[in-house]
């Protein structure tokens, strides 16, 4: 899936930036802590389709929580 659509791509329930799950399977949603699979390369965006994503399940990166953007590296010496 084109990284540049997943920067298009919101939450279809709260309007937040998504990124992609680790083994790319599914879009996350930080702050409904939802997932939206990932299904022959289109993502699926239905409320109806999404999971929910639990504290032991694959952690949100630390970047996605801290800047909202879904390939965003964050670097603790940055000013």
């Amino acid at each position: 899936m084109d990284t540049r659509l997943i920067e298009l791509l919101v939450c279809p329930l709260c309007k937040g930036p998504l990124h992609r799950k680790p083994q790319g399977q599914a879009l996350i949603c930080a702050a409904d802590r939802l997932a939206y699979p990932i299904r022959d390369g289109i993502p699926v965006m239905l409320e109806s389709e999404a999971q929910s994503v639990e504290d032991n399940d694959d952690p949100i990166p630390n970047a996605a929580l801290l800047t909202g953007k879904p390939g965003a590296t964050h670097d603790a010496g940055a000013a």
